[in-house]
C-alpha cells in the first residue's frame, strides 16, 4: 500500500491524527506532498519516524498537477493501486479534483481526514493554505501535460487515397503521445475505468492528434462501443451505446476506435455524407458495416455505388482465432473467411467478412480500401504483427491501448491544402 501525507495542509505526520498511526505499519511506501523542498526538509523529514524510513518519497517540486503525476508514475512503477491519503477536509476536496483527472477507477483513494479543530499544532490551525480555485485544476493539469515530450517519436497517421480531399481523415498509429505505460504507450486515444491511462492524458493525446491532423479544435466524437450494429444518426437522440455514426454535418469529427477491431470510415463525395464504425467480430457478424451504409442511404439519400469505404489497421487472419462455434458464423458469410475450419480454434478473416457483406449490399469492390487492395498504399496492416506501430488486445492483453480512424467533412476553405505530414499515405515524423 501507498500512503500520501499531505504536508501542504499538515506540517508533520504527528499533526495528521488519527491517521498518523498508520505510518507505523511495515511495508508502506510513504509519499510526502509538500509545497516546496524547504517545507519537506524543515517539516516532513524532521519527523523522527519518517526520517528513519527508507521508503519515503518526496513530492516537493512543480505544480500540484506535476507532483500528483509523479505520484502516479511511482505507483505504476511499484505496481501499486491502493492509496491512503492523510489530509484535511479541504485537502480532500482539492485532491479529489486532481484524482478525477489523473487517475482511473483502477486506483483506490481512501481519505483519512483530520478536521480543522483536531489539528494538533497551532501553525496548521492558523495557516492559510493557497489552493487553486475550483475549476483551475483542469487547466493546470492540461498545461502540465502539454509540455511533456512526445514518446516513441512524432505522430504518424495513415491515409487512404480512396477518400477524396473534400474530406479530412486518417488512421492513427501509436507514436507521438504522452502515455507512458508500455502497453498504452504512447498515443493511446481511449480512457477506460479498467485501465491505468487517465482521462486527462488521453485528452492530451487527442489534442496532439487533432493539431497534427488538422481538425483542432473541432471535437473528436468516438462511437460508444456496444459490439453490435446500432447506428447513431447525428441530430437524432443519442443512444446509450452504438458502434457506428453517420452525419452530413460539418464541424464534427467522427471516429471509430480499435485495437484489433476494425475502424471503418465511410464517405459519399456526392452527397457529402460520412460515417465511422467500430467492427469487432461480433459487430461484423451482426452487420454493423452494412447498417452504416444503410443509414447513409435511408437518412441522406446516398447511393450504395457512390459510397467509398476505408478499413484501418486491425487484426489479420494470421493472428485472430475463435472457437469453432463462433467461427461457423463467418463460414456462413463466406467459406474463405475461415481458412482452417477443422482446427480447434480456427483462424478468422474479419476483414474479408466485412468486404463480402459490403459488396453484397451494393458497395462497389473498387470502392473498398482494405488489405486486399494491392493497387493502393496499405492502410490495413495487422495490428498484432506490428507492435512498434499499433496497439493490440490480442497481443497485449487487458491493459491495451487504442487507435482510431477519424473523418470529417471539410469546409470549403479547408480543401485548399492538407498539412504537409498528411499529404502522403503515411505521414513522416
Amino acid at each position: 500500500m501507498a500512503v500520501l501525507l499531505d504536508l501542504t495542509r499538515c506540517c508533520s505526520s504527528s499533526c495528521c491524527s488519527p491517521g498518523a498511526s498508520l505510518l507505523q505499519e511495515a511495508d508502506l511506501h510513504v509519499f510526502l506532498l509538500c509545497g516546496a523542498e524547504s517545507h519537506r526538509r524543515e517539516n516532513g523529514l524532521s519527523d523522527p519516524f519518517l526520517g528513519s524510513r527508507r521508503s519515503v518519497h518526496g513530492l516537493d517540486s512543480g505544480s500540484t498537477a506535476e507532483r500528483l503525476y509523479r505520484l502516479k508514475r511511482s505507483l505504476d512503477d511499484l505496481d501499486l493501486s491502493a492509496v491512503r491519503v492523510l489530509t484535511t477536509a479541504r485537502g480532500r476536496e482539492v485532491l479529489a479534483r486532481y484524482q478525477e483527472l489523473l487517475f482511473t477507477a483502477v486506483y483506490t483513494f481512501d481519505y483519512d481526514v483530520t478536521q480543522a479543530d483536531k489539528l494538533t499544532c497551532s501553525d496548521c490551525c492558523g495557516s492559510a493554505h493557497t489552493d487553486s480555485p475550483e475549476g483551475e485544476a483542469e487547466e493546470e493539469v492540461s498545461a502540465f501535460l502539454q509540455q511533456l515530450p512526445a514518446l516513441k517519436g512524432d505522430i504518424r497517421t495513415l491515409r487512404s487515397t480512396l477518400i477524396p480531399d473534400c474530406f479530412g481523415h486518417g488512421f492513427s498509429t501509436r507514436s507521438g503521445g504522452v502515455s507512458y505505460i508500455p502497453t498504452l504507450s504512447s498515443l493511446n486515444l481511449f480512457s477506460s475505468s479498467r485501465r491505468r491511462d487517465p482521462r486527462a492524458v488521453v485528452e492530451e493525446n487527442r489534442r496532439r492528434l487533432a493539431v497534427h491532423a488538422g481538425f483542432h479544435p473541432m471535437p473528436l466524437r468516438l462511437v460508444k462501443v456496444n459490439h453490435a450494429s446500432d447506428v447513431w444518426v447525428l441530430g437524432k437522440p443519442e443512444p446509450e451505446s452504438y458502434d457506428s455514426m453517420v452525419t452530413d454535418q460539418t464541424g464534427v469529427v467522427l471516429a471509430g476506435q480499435g485495437a484489433d477491431c476494425l475502424p471503418i470510415l465511410f464517405a459519399d463525395p456526392v452527397k457529402k455524407v460520412i460515417g465511422a464504425a467500430h467492427a469487432g467480430w461480433r459487430g461484423t457478424v451482426m452487420g454493423v458495416a452494412t447498417a452504416t451504409v444503410d443509414a447513409m442511404v435511408t437518412n441522406f439519400g446516398c447511393r450504395y455505388s457512390d459510397i467509398v469505404v476505408a478499413v484501418g489497421p486491425s487484426v489479420g487472419v494470421c493472428c485472430f482465432t475463435l472457437d469453432r462455434e463462433q467461427a461457423a458464423d463467418f463460414i456462413s458469410i463466406h467459406p474463405d473467411c475461415v481458412p482452417d475450419p477443422e482446427s480447434a480454434r480456427p483462424h478468422v478473416d474479419i476483414l474479408l467478412a466485412n468486404r463480402v457483406l459490403l459488396q453484397r449490399r451494393g458497395v462497389l469492390p473498387e470502392h473498398i480500401h482494405d488489405n486486399t487492395d494491392a493497387t493502393r498504399p496499405p492502410v490495413t496492416p495487422c495490428t498484432s504483427c506490428n507492435p512498434d506501430d499499433f496497439f493490440s488486445h490480442v497481443r497485449d492483453g487487458l491493459n491495451f491501448g487504442t487507435q482510431v480512424g477519424f473523418l470529417w467533412i471539410k469546409e470549403s476553405g479547408e480543401q485548399a491544402s492538407a498539412p504537409e505530414s498528411q499529404t502522403g499515405q503515411q505521414g513522416g515524423p
